[in-house]
């Protein structure tokens, strides 16, 4: 038997953990590179007397998400196979787990943090 229980506000989320091999990498920049995939990076560039600083973006930066630990967030069933695209082509060096659960839609909204 199933139970479904639906409540205005809610929504259908997934939440995402997973685990780096460090070993299965080429190399420490290997590593760093899935990495900023993920979660983007600041670049900063100094030139002359000048520092430029730019953002460079990551996959979790376009899609909305809540951050719960270090590596496990939890995203909206809609956005998930970004996600999972992402993994899947470090498949191999990570290992990652999927959990489907329903959420408040506004935590989605709010600050990114549970």
């Amino acid at each position: 038997m199933r139970i479904v229980i639906r409540k205005a506000g809610m929504a259908a989320a997934v939440i995402i953990t997973f685990h780096t091999r460090s070993e299965r990498f080429d190399s420490d920049y290997e590593r760093i590179k899935f990495f900023r995939g993920l979660h983007g990076w600041n670049q900063v560039v100094p030139k002359a007397e000048k520092r430029y600083s730019y953002r460079r973006t990551g996959i979790l930066d376009e899609v909305p998400h809540v951050k719960i630990a270090d590596s496990v967030f939890a995203v909206m069933m809609k956005d998930m196979d970004s996600i999972l695209d992402y993994f899947e082509r470090w498949s191999g060096k990570i290992d990652f787990e999927v959990m489907r659960v329903m959420m408040e839609k506004k935590k989605f909204a709010d600050d990114k943090t549970i």
